[in-house]
């Protein structure tokens, strides 16, 4: 746009940036670029005072558009598009340009030249700038509704924290019951409360309140529409009735499924050999004595670690890389019961390192100053089940011994367990919901947005996005609630208007532009003006562009990245720096 006023403001991020870049030369360079009014250099560019600073020079320079070089836009993109609301200007004719994880951090032994890139970057977004227009957000009414879907304790207390605020809730749990596997669990840390007291504290609430609507023995089989207006389908287990919902906004709560070993893992399948979670059930039927299989139970061995953290083998190839985080606690807190019905038991912990984070330290003493006994084995060498003469033998190599190999005759060898993501095949493909590399729902970020989903209005929480104790399913499960509420209750959510756009004279629907787009329903065909065209549905478009080159006719285009715009760009890179 001919005759636009720019500000090009460079951040120096304490040294991240400056320390390997020239910015005064950028600066120099850059504010004789076509269209560039003044450029200025900041110590902090995302500190209050100098957003204050940029927000005087934008009034005082009359300025029409702006250009940021500082870190990554997954950072401080909304942050500075609001500065640029307060200056009075349209948050979209603000242009980040990410010179520290692409360009300083990336060279930090090459100033003369990390120096000339950040030159071309700036430039570019100069370019970006020079021919941006404003833009609107897109307005879409919000449904006053949730779906929360799993009904376990993270689930049921999501529905409970949504009636709170006055949200009507359809809870849908796919079992019988409610509850998940914590009724199961009986004393839990800290207070020792029983898992089927928990569980039952929280379903007499729900009974008691009139907004939440509970589905048992259901499951999810249809959604449609977008975040402040999803329409559901909710069947029956025994598939004869399907039910219609209206929502706006959908928490997952799912859970999680433990680990089960192969075959022959750790001896397991033999007898005598039993995971955490069977030796849980034990516990309550055991006075003063504990049995197995009608035999005292004098030596228990717990080995850590089995289905997390695994090597990758031929009867393995897709082991669990991750930390389960619960399972630490969880082994020492049973050994604590353990003691608790028989001291006399002796109980061994092979461990490769040990996780009882936080409060939870104070298991991993008391237990012992109870008697356990706490053997570290290497990495590379994992203990080994035996049953020589028929009877149980663990042998293991203690690294705290100098590597020493131990044998450990055993009555019971409870293998520690963690956790593994559920089979959620047919709620991932209605939901559409990204499934990170452990298998787990993934999140947009684990900082910035750790419950949100690249599904705007579709949110994670509890052991469905990874392995967490049942206080950090909680937490996480009232994070998801109130980012759907803040959507719900507000009465209206605003879109980002970077959606693809469609030129329907240029365009004769062939559907590659369909074909492409990895959003369901993002994309339709639809007939105007005696053909049929492509239609891209605001609401669901997140703007990645993927329909734009692959279309033959050049009618597909990117709001906020327009062609012209991303040519302009090239220029700017590959100009001669004079």
């Amino acid at each position: 746009m001919i005759g636009k006023r720019i500000g090009a403001f460079l951040c120096h991020c304490g040294g991240n940036i400056s320390d390997y870049v020239d910015e005064e030369k950028v600066r120099a360079a850059v504010e004789k670029e076509s269209g560039v009014a003044v450029a200025k250099t900041f110590l902090f560019a995302c500190s209050e005072a100098s957003q204050e600073e940029m927000i005087r020079t934008i009034r005082e320079e009359k300025l029409d558009g702006i250009v940021i070089a500082s870190c990554s836009p997954k950072l401080h993109l909304d942050t500075f598009r609001a500065m640029a609301r307060r200056s009075g200007i349209n948050r979209y004719m603000y242009t980040q340009v990410n010179v520290r994880e692409q360009c300083s951090w990336a060279h930090r032994h090459e100033r003369e030249e990390a120096t000339e890139k950040a030159i071309r970057l700036v430039r570019a977004g100069v370019a970006h700038s020079r021919l941006g227009v404003p833009l609107t957000d897109l307005r879409i009414e919000t449904t006053p509704a949730a779906l929360v879907v799993g009904a376990g304790v993270a689930g049921m207390r999501a529905a409970l924290a949504l009636s709170d605020m006055g949200i009507a809730v359809y809870l849908v749990e796919q079992a019988a019951r409610v509850g998940g596997r914590v009724p199961a669990w009986g004393k839990m840390f800290p207070n020792d409360r029983e898992g089927a007291e928990i569980v039952d504290t929280l379903l007499q609430a729900i009974r008691r309140r009139e907004n939440i609507t509970l589905f048992t023995g259901a499951e999810v089989v249809e959604k449609r529409g977008s975040v402040g207006d999803f329409s559901v389908k909710v069947r029956a287990a025994d598939g004869t009735e399907e039910i219609a919902l209206r929502v706006g906004a959908i928490v997952v709560a799912t859970g999680f499924d433990p680990y089960l070993p192969a075959a022959g893992e750790f001896g397991y399948g033999a007898p005598g050999v039993v995971t955490l979670p069977e030796f849980r059930e034990l516990l309550p039927a055991a006075e003063g004595k504990l049995r197995y299989r009608d035999r005292e139970v004098r030596n228990i061995v717990y080995i850590y670690c089995v289905g997390s953290r695994q090597a990758a083998a031929k009867e393995n190839p897709r082991p669990n890389l991750y930390c389960s985080r619960y399972c630490c606690t969880a082994a020492v807190h049973t050994a604590l019961l353990a003691a608790g019905v028989d001291a006399g038991v002796n109980q061994y912990h092979l461990y490769r390192d040990m996780r009882t984070y936080g409060k939870n330290e104070i298991l991993f003493e008391e237990a012992g100053r109870k008697g356990s006994v706490f053997l570290r084995y290497p990495d590379d060498a994992p203990p080994v089940v035996e049953r020589p003469g028929g009877e149980l033998l663990v042998r293991v190599r203690d690294v705290l011994l100098g590597g020493e190999e131990i044998g450990i005759p055993a009555d019971l060898v409870v293998l520690v367990t963690g956790m593994a993501p559920r089979e959620n095949a047919n709620l991932v493909n209605v939901l559409k919901l990204p499934v990170g590399a452990g298998g787990f729902f993934n999140e947009i970020h684990p900082k910035l947005r750790p419950v949100e989903t690249m599904i705007d209005g579709v949110f994670i929480s509890g052991a469905a996005q990874g392995p967490k104790t049942l206080a950090e399913s909680v937490a996480s499960s009232l994070a998801a609630v109130s980012k759907g509420a803040a959507l719900l209750l507000k009465g209206y959510v605003d879109l980002s208007p970077l959606v693809a756009k469609v030129d329907t004279e240029a365009c004769a629907w062939c559907g590659e532009c369909g074909n492409a787009c990895p959003y369901d329903g993002a994309v339709e065909r639809v007939r105007q003006g005696g053909k049929e065209v492509a239609y891209v549905h605001p609401a669901l478009c997140k703007g990645c562009g993927g329909c734009v080159p692959v279309c033959p006719a050049e009618a597909v285009g990117l709001e906020g990245y327009t062609n012209d715009q991303v040519k302009a760009m090239i220029d700017a890179l590959v100009r001669e720096i004079v």
